[in-house]
């Protein structure tokens, strides 16, 4: 018996791009290839296939069950394909190509600036993509492969994982002008054992966080502190109007202070006692990834380019 013949990356392309506009016109137009070779390459690929994936009428064009479920294959095998060229680029001329940088939500609109401006001078080819998303989803994208490289608070106790440290940073108590605390220095951790503390949503990395000082400090989570409220918020631009209506008391990372609290009269911050309850922030890459010396490089220049933010820069 003969073999069946392999289908083509073009006849698969071809396919894709009909299963998505489900209209021969406008999947020719979208790949750059003209209506007669996109046709040509679709009917090779049911030959290939010894299957009909597609119903054509004079009006529409139809996905049959099973180009419904080779679509999805289809699809899959070309964004390995992509993902494969993308990795032979990036050794062949390192900082050049695409780099999906995943974020955290805590870290984005405080750090980005400066990444963005370090792309820019120093790595002008890279192709900077940037998603915002919570730590777990983060680590998916990084294991499945749909993300590159992750900004994010660890240490994150992940399998196949390999951190790159970048700094450390305190967390300050932000509260509403008139508070006792308001503008104190050296406040005793033991302060959040019976202070109204408002936090983040579940998923975020910083809730856990600020649940893990509060631990530290004797609080006892399982009762509630004296005007304890239980209201959470999505992002720390909630969360510090929330402290200025009078809700309760936050901690925000240092780095979060000047955007979010600066230029609001009605919020006041006070900073702990040595040692503060701190933060540390890391880039995270696949372990052995075919751009672990690019990573690696690319985690020096940003400690390097930190210099002015409220951090202590760590070893790598």
């Amino acid at each position: 018996m003969s073999k069946p013949r392999q289908p083509s990356l073009a006849q698969l392309r071809a396919f894709s791009a009909v299963a998505e506009h489900l209209h021969f016109r406008e999947a020719a137009a979208g790949i750059g290839m003209s209506q007669p070779a996109l046709s040509g390459a679709v009917a090779a690929l049911e030959e290939a296939l010894g299957v009909r994936l597609l119903e054509r009428t004079t009006r529409r064009v139809l996905l049959t069950p099973a180009g419904e479920r080779l679509a999805a294959r289809a699809r899959r095998v070309l964004d390995a394909v992509g993902e494969l060229l993308e990795e032979a680029e990036a050794a062949r001329t390192p900082f050049t190509g695409v780099l999906r940088l995943g974020v955290i939500p805590t870290c984005a609109p405080y750090l980005l600036p400066t990444v963005l401006r370090l792309v820019h001078e120093r790595y002008p080819r890279l192709d900077l993509q940037v998603h915002e998303e919570q730590t777990a989803a983060l680590l998916d994208g990084l294991g499945s492969g749909r993300l590159d490289l992750l900004l994010l608070a660890v240490p994150l106790g992940a399998q196949g994982v390999t951190e790159l440290p970048l700094f450390e940073e305190d967390f300050v108590l932000v509260t509403e002008a008139g508070h006792e605390l308001a503008g104190r220095t050296g406040i005793p951790r033991q302060r959040l054992r019976d202070l109204p503390l408002l936090l983040l949503d579940e998923g975020h990395c910083l809730r856990d966080q600020a649940l893990e000082i509060c631990r530290e400090a004797g609080r006892d989570q399982r009762r509630q502190a004296p005007g304890e409220v239980t209201t959470t918020a999505a992002g720390l631009s909630t969360l510090v109007q929330l402290v200025a209506g009078g809700l309760g008391v936050t901690l925000l990372p240092r780095t979060a202070l000047r955007l979010e609290t600066d230029r609001n009269e009605r919020l006041a911050t006070g900073c702990f006692a040595d040692p503060a309850p701190a933060r540390r922030i890391a880039l995270a890459m696949r372990t052995g990834t075919a751009r672990q010396a690019e990573f690696t490089a690319f985690a020096a220049a940003l400690r390097e380019a930190l210099d002015g933010l409220p951090v202590r820069p760590l070893a790598a």
